[in-house]
């Protein structure tokens, strides 16, 4: 079942790095200033905005499954759609529409599988969200690369791009026919007065006796939860709105869409040729994945605190490491192994950890909702830091004196904020029952 539901995550993952080999050739072939550039790359997260924004309260009203179900037929349209746009303006709609499928999924998908999860796996089995957007990731990469490569420049700008956001719909088509066979989350069919449906769906997953132990838990915390969103706001609550809301900004902040997005383009400009450029940014994706790996193997052992400070200190160090070797105009060789340091730091933390948090820290009955505002405000760091990096990395006046490290700076500044918040906010959660850490936030008010 977690793995169906992270089908969404692949497709989450491979839905917004495609643009990484496309946008060169977009450029191009729609004549794109800098602006439009980043436009063209980040009109996508406008969808994400509005579809964490409607994901939460659909989901709480219909179920996840439907909810999931929307996700998967927008993700198809969007990519039929994109690759046959003949304009920037009908790109962007496209590119949108997606978006709000990107949205749900990234929302709905860590929220189900949290539901369903057994608290001593929860954390490896959320990361499984993670684990499919990173594939997806490393998937589209090469997909990217084998399509740019079989052709000449000019094929590439009037065709190729377009194949690119068209191969997004055989995943997306198999992960709207597979979501119509798994379960509605238990957790919602409780809140919803259908415990008879949630008994039967909890004893396939562990037995008889762990399932009426889970919907004896499940029913009493639902029982002494308000199904009004102004629970959020009540103290205790809050504290747990706020972390949720802030580690969500600081995942984004940090810059892990610059490289996602816009790897092939910064390779390009540090050195790289085209096929060079997507060799390496597929390299980017394959460190991506191994680390996430590893995180998946540690996140339930170690805990989920201690993968974030790590992980941030890393980041903190390759992306100060690397707007050094930007401004010295050091060797793409020590380009790549900069960010290739950065991004194992990133996979190995606040990627899946954030995620798993997020889904994690609400109560039952307002989950959908608060995860909805905590994963809005991600999609919209995501689309600011997406939009201002082609302005930052071009503008005349920051490379006459940074040399294009700039950025990385502003980045690095932030991996220290997030160990400073990671560690004087944050609770541990590793272990413990969705019930037991609403508790936690009760009697901490």
């Amino acid at each position: 079942l977690s793995i169906v539901a992270a089908l969404g995550g692949l497709l989450f993952g491979y839905d917004t790095a495609v643009i990484s080999g496309a946008i060169g050739f977009l450029r191009t072939y729609f004549v794109l200033d800098s602006g439009e550039t980043g436009w063209a790359a980040s009109s996508a997260l406008v969808g994400c905005l509005i579809g964490a924004a409607v994901a939460g309260g659909f989901s709480d009203m219909a179920g996840r499954k439907k909810a999931l179900l929307l996700a998967g037929f927008l993700f198809t349209i969007s990519a039929v759609w994109s690759a046959v746009s003949n304009s920037l303006t009908e790109f962007a709609i496209a590119r949108i529409l997606g978006g709000v499928g990107i949205g749900m999924a990234s929302m709905l998908s860590p929220l189900y599988i949290a539901e369903i999860a057994p608290a001593q796996s929860r954390g490896r089995l959320v990361s499984f969200n993670q684990f499919a957007i990173v594939t997806g990731i490393l998937v589209v990469y090469f997909v990217n690369y084998f399509i740019a490569n079989a052709e000449p420049e000019e094929w590439n700008v009037r065709v190729g791009w377009r194949w690119m956001f068209g191969s997004a719909i055989l995943p997306s088509v198999l992960f709207f026919v597979l979501v119509f066979f798994i379960p509605e989350s238990p957790r919602w069919l409780v809140k919803r007065r259908r415990s008879s449906e949630a008994l039967k769906i909890l004893t396939r997953m562990g037995g008889r006796g762990y399932a009426e132990t889970e919907l004896q838990s499940i029913e009493d915390a639902v029982a002494r939860e308000e199904d009004s969103t102004g629970q959020l706001f009540q103290p205790g609550m809050r504290i747990a709105l706020l972390i949720g809301v802030v580690l969500a900004v600081l995942q984004q902040v940090t810059g892990i869409n610059v490289f996602m997005y816009y790897a092939p383009e910064i390779f390009k400009q540090l050195g790289s040729g085209t096929n060079s450029a997507l060799l390496q940014t597929i390299v980017i994706g394959a460190v991506n994945l191994t680390f996430t790996i590893v995180a998946l193997k540690t996140i339930d052992k170690l805990g989920r605190k201690p993968l974030m400070i790590i992980g941030s200190a890393g980041m903190g160090i390759s992306l100060t490491a690397l707007g050094l070797a930007a401004y010295f105009q050091k060797t793409e060789l020590w380009v790549l192994i900069f960010i290739l340091g950065y991004i194992a730091s990133f996979a190995l933390s606040m990627g899946p950890v954030v995620w798993v948090v997020l889904s994690e820290i609400f109560p039952t009955k307002i989950r959908g909702r608060a995860m909805s505002i905590a994963t809005l405000t991600l999609w919209a760091a995501n689309y600011l830091v997406s939009q201002t990096f082609p302005m930052m990395n071009e503008n005349p006046w920051l490379v006459e004196k940074f040399n294009h490290g700039f950025p990385f700076a502003v980045y690095a500044l932030f991996c220290v904020l997030t160990i400073v918040f990671v560690k004087i906010f944050v609770p541990e959660t590793k272990g413990k029952s969705l019930e037991e850490i609403e508790m936690s936030w009760r009697k901490n008010s």
